[in-house]
């Protein structure tokens, strides 16, 4: 019998907290149908909140225990002592919005940037990584961020698990578009993905998978630039609802 290795895959979204909050949004459901099991085990990192406290309860209001087996993992105080052990116990890695600059700075300095790597990198491992806003950027290389203040900069030192860019918040933060372009047009950031705050973004180890929106007319694109100029290519998109998705195809 030959072995079937499994795919780990990737869902970014545009934002954070406020996709949290969306208890019943189905994008909640995709991912965690995505583990092919009927109860995941998921875990939440809050660490660009500091561990905030109303964020993981709006986590456990969201992944409650109808739905999934849901956990946290606070690195501030962190009580876990074998944490590569620990997290390769679960199926999903929920990674909350906020500070990604730091989030990226304290994951380093407690070795989980390696732990999550590996995992990635495994053909073993089936694990749904997911987040929006800091927890959509740090899977890329990098992309635009508000880390620093209220003057949005670029940050270029995501994990890399995929090629390319990222922008959240495309529809809702008026710097966005423009620090993205001016990032892409001088090469300090590479050809990479745009998406509204309700959208998300599916890969898998192979690559792009799919757009996926939970409203009608979302806002999910490739952003490159060609010849000195900017190139929006609108990405297919599964429109998610209760029933059968539906799938929405690049505009004219």
């Amino acid at each position: 019998m030959t072995r079937r290795w499994a795919v780990g895959h990737v869902v970014a979204t545009g934002a954070g907290r406020a996709m949290m909050d969306r208890r019943n949004d189905p994008t909640h459901d995709y991912i965690l149908g995505l583990t092919g099991t009927e109860r995941p085990r998921v875990l939440f990192l809050g660490t660009a909140t500091g561990d905030d406290a109303a964020y993981i309860v709006s986590f456990y209001s969201t992944y409650d225990s109808d739905r999934c087996a849901p956990h946290h993992l606070p690195l501030f105080h962190r009580a876990v002592e074998d944490l590569a052990g620990f997290v390769r116990g679960f199926d999903v890695i929920h990674v909350g919005g906020g500070n990604t600059a730091n989030m990226l700075d304290v994951w380093r300095r407690q070795g989980l940037d390696m732990i999550l790597r590996e995992l990635w990198d495994d053909p073993a491992s089936n694990v749904v990584f997911t987040g929006g806003s800091a927890g959509g950027i740090c899977w890329f290389e990098g992309g635009t961020t508000d880390s620093y203040g209220p003057p949005l900069r670029v940050l270029p030192e995501g994990l890399g698990f995929l090629h390319g860019s990222f922008c959240p918040h495309y529809d809702a933060e008026d710097q966005r578009k423009p620090l993205f372009h001016a990032a892409l047009l001088s090469g300090e950031l590479s050809t990479g993905y745009a998406v509204g705050n309700l959208q998300s973004l599916h890969f898998d180890s192979s690559g792009f998978v799919t757009a996926i929106s939970p409203v009608d007319a979302p806002l999910a694109v490739r952003v490159e630039a060609i010849d000195g100029q900017i190139v929006e290519t609108p990405l297919p998109t599964r429109i998610l609802t209760g029933s059968a998705p539906v799938t929405a195809g690049p505009s004219s």
